[in-house]
């Protein structure tokens, strides 16, 4: 799916906080991914900090690059595994939980309202085609990262970030019937621990998340 004149990722878009009114003194209803039994499931035990540091002879941009490729490939992995159920009609926002809804900004900075699967597959074209640019990220022996890498990667990761909230939010039963939430949480676990590791994310575009997040750094999954 193509979608000309939306701009590139550098125009980020905006996450848009919803306040949604509780009726009565109904408690709001625990997401499935926070329920204990589903958010101890995991293919990998214990922490990640090992797995996120940098090797002690690894050039650090390189370092970044391999794990950025990876991130990419396992999100659009899962992601495409529960496609069939993020359609314009399931999912008419991007958006990660009641609070949360995340829009597109175009060339000229306007803001756009996507559907989920139209602002994911638009999302990951574009990174592809920024992970495959040799000026980008490149391959060749001695070539040399541009400067402006670090803010590339940053806004990848943010982009990368609402992908795994808005299947959490949105998909997580789907995952948990594919038997496949102890790998996304896993991935996840991963994900955080690396943007921490390396400052590549602010809490506050976490916020979403924030709770499972708070819940594994006290389970020592994810460094605090």
């Amino acid at each position: 799916m193509s979608f000309f004149g939306l701009g590139k990722l550098a125009g980020i878009g905006k996450q848009k906080q919803i306040n949604v009114p509780l009726s009565g003194t109904a408690k709001p209803q625990l997401p499935l991914f926070l329920r204990k039994s589903f958010a101890q499931s995991h293919l990998v035990k214990g922490s990640f900090k090992g797995v996120v540091q940098q090797p002690k002879y690894a050039d650090l941009n390189e370092w970044l690059s391999i794990n950025t490729f990876e991130f990419f490939n396992l999100i659009n992995l899962f992601y495409g595994v529960i496609t069939e159920f993020c359609t314009i009609n399931e999912c008419p926002s991007m958006s990660a939980g009641p609070n949360t809804e995340y829009t597109w900004s175009d060339t000229q900075r306007k803001t756009i309202k996507l559907a989920a699967p139209q602002y994911i597959d638009y999302v990951l074209s574009q990174i592809q085609t920024m992970l495959d640019d040799e000026r980008m990220f490149p391959t060749k022996i001695g070539a040399d990262f541009p400067k402006d890498i670090r803010a590339t990667l940053v806004v990848i990761y943010r982009h990368l970030f609402r992908i795994l909230a808005h299947m959490y939010w949105s998909h997580y039963v789907e995952l948990v019937n594919l038997k496949i939430e102890g790998h996304v949480n896993s991935l996840f676990a991963h994900f955080i621990s690396f943007v921490k590791e390396f400052d590549l994310l602010d809490r506050k575009d976490m916020t979403p998340m924030l709770d499972l997040i708070v819940y594994y750094e006290q389970q020592g999954i994810i460094i605090s």
